[in-house]
């Protein structure tokens, strides 16, 4: 897989996604969902090394990294496509991590179910988040895409049952969204939130987001 013809700025921030081809599912179980989520930590490391060659059964998470290529603020996982919210230092690559990342779940979902060829639709697609109001509005568009798998016009319809939205949730393991609230687990180190912007301080403030944004079509 060739590497994007693109200049990420350092210190700049991105929203990065791609989907499978014609749309397919690129995570059938939770065993892939749990393979893309450990290649975005072991992945990112400035060090090359070779997926095959980790022991089988190894944990991703406990891979030593010396120098990271880039920091994520957010993502989230869903069937057939994914987003990250992504930045570089001066010395970091994100075009490099992407490329890591998505050879190395395309060679174990191809072996996994006896395939051959590309996976995802042609090289992830990026935009720069140039501003405050849209850098502050991907982490809600991100964590709230998987509410399209229970409403799927969710955007444009009013949501009746803000509790149950939330709970749902709080119940999506493929997303950062639990990292927000204060759950303890070992995708925690997925992420590194203290060189994004500080819109949320506690989780009571992203809640507030999250709520008003459920809210914005919901006169009540």
């Amino acid at each position: 897989m060739s590497i994007r013809k693109v200049s990420f700025v350092p210190g700049e921030y991105y929203h990065i996604y791609n989907r499978g081809n014609s749309k397919q599912k690129i995570f059938n179980d939770k065993a892939d969902y749990e393979r893309f989520l450990g290649l975005l930590y072991a992945c990112n490391n400035q060090e090359n090394f070779k997926i095959f060659n980790i022991p089988k059964g190894q944990d991703l998470f406990s891979i030593n990294r010396e120098k990271i290529l880039v920091s994520i603020g957010a993502y989230i996982l869903m069937p057939n496509h994914f987003h990250i919210l992504i930045t570089q230092g001066e010395d970091g690559d994100i075009s490099k991590f992407m490329q890591k990342v998505s050879t190395a779940y395309v060679m174990y979902y191809n072996k996994k179910y006896k395939r051959t060829g590309g996976l995802f639709e042609g090289k992830f697609k990026s935009q720069h988040a140039g501003n405050d109001r849209y850098l502050k509005y991907l982490f809600s568009y991100i964590h709230l895409n998987s509410l399209k798998l229970i409403y799927k016009n969710w955007r444009e319809k009013c949501i009746r049952n803000k509790k149950e939205t939330v709970e749902y949730l709080t119940n999506y393991k493929y997303s950062s969204y639990v990292d927000y609230i204060g759950f303890k687990r070992i995708q925690n180190k997925i992420l590194n939130i203290k060189v994004f912007p500080k819109y949320f301080p506690n989780k009571q403030s992203f809640i507030r987001e999250i709520f008003d944004w459920l809210s914005y079509n919901n006169p009540s």
